[in-house]
């Protein structure tokens, strides 16, 4: 659903918001519950076959908290030289603030725009970091946690909240995924995480504390791949040939079939710049970039480590975008995670390298 509200955020890069046509309401941190924090998520269970392991539902979100203004992470050292890459001594620059944990799983958008999801007001946003505007686009996603267009121009959200699942956005709106095996995708337990949409009109999920999941074009869901609790971000590579996984420390690679299954798993890279990793991005070369919490690490096609480009702490998402997609943009969150001091802020970078331009990501 449109939404004619626009949000016009004009953000310094020393990330002071203001909103200067709509109320604060639009991001009202108690709109968005993932489903481990709904109080109903018990009774929900208690219908599934086998009762799931899941975190506590406490709704951290509707704690007091921390209301104090966090201090805003510390500056990363300016890049070093990543032939194809990047130059040296570049460095980042803030596009967009605002409280709350509001911007996540981004795309590249039309004219250099950026879309992502953002969890607490349950709506989708679209942002332009040229001047810092941003509206909402669609609205009622259900605790909407990454966003995926794939190379046919279909939209999707991943939902976070209870009745999870995946909802597409474009064309048309409709249900696309929300069961697997004849029950509720709640069912699986775990944390739905991020998605990457193919051509072919389905859709790949991470579940976060359960592994890898294939909604085909029919919606039908299928799980792949062995010890993947820890999946995080999951992206194709630009030829949608490969899939990538980030799983803790490790990007786990499966080969992708002709009907959108998953076989040969392996252990494509280890990430070197963090502890573990979450959102990832592909370039017109194939590397793989992946947000680490304190950098983005860059790989071959082949799995080499090309280096990392330094990131404040708190990075967790990436995407390129820009006009020419020659930018590299990062999320970075920080402040207490479900508290009135939640921050997210969304960051930029110059890049050599040009964002895949087959696909918005």
């Amino acid at each position: 659903m449109k939404s004619a509200l626009a949000l016009a955020v004009i953000v310094s890069c020393t990330a002071a918001a203001a909103s200067a046509q709509s109320p604060a309401s639009a991001f009202d941190r108690g709109n968005g519950l993932q489903a481990w924090q709904n109080p109903g998520l018990d009774a929900a269970l208690a219908k599934c076959a086998t009762r799931p392991n899941v975190r506590s539902h406490e709704s951290v979100r509707r704690s007091p908290g921390d209301t104090a203004e966090p201090p805003e992470p510390a500056a990363p050292a300016p890049t070093t030289a990543i032939p194809g890459v990047i130059e040296a001594g570049q460095t980042w620059k803030v596009v967009w603030h605002w409280e709350g944990n509001n911007a996540d799983g981004p795309i590249a958008a039309d004219d250099g725009k950026l879309l992502f999801a953002n969890n607490d007001a349950s709506n989708v946003m679209e942002m332009d970091p040229a001047t810092g505007l941003a509206r909402i686009v669609h609205e009622d996603v259900n605790t909407g946690g990454a966003v995926s267009r794939s190379k046919n121009g279909a939209l999707f959200v991943l939902s976070r909240g209870l009745s999870a699942g995946v909802i597409q956005l474009e064309p048309q709106r409709r249900m696309f995924a929300n069961t697997f095996n004849g029950e509720p995708i709640d069912c699986v337990g775990g944390t739905p995480n991020d998605i990457s949409a193919d051509a072919r009109g389905g859709v790949y999920i991470s579940i976060s504390g359960v592994g890898v999941f294939y909604a085909n074009p029919q919606g039908v869901v299928s799980r792949y791949g062995e010890n993947v609790a820890g999946a995080n971000g999951i992206i194709l590579s630009p030829d949608e040939r490969t899939l990538y996984v980030t799983n803790g420390p490790v990007v786990v690679a499966f080969d992708v079939q002709s009907d959108g299954s998953l076989t040969n798993q392996r252990d494509f890279a280890r990430l070197q710049g963090g502890t573990g990793g979450d959102g990832s991005a592909v370039d017109s070369e194939g590397r793989l970039y992946v947000s680490t919490q304190r950098s983005i690490d860059v790989f071959a096609p082949s799995g080499d480590f090309l280096g990392s480009i330094p990131a404040p702490q708190g990075t967790h998402g990436t995407a390129f975008g820009g006009r020419d997609k020659k930018t590299l943009f990062g999320i970075v969150f920080y402040g207490g995670w479900g508290t009135p001091s939640a921050r997210n802020r969304v960051i930029a970078i110059p890049t050599i390298a040009q964002g895949y331009t087959g696909r918005a990501k």
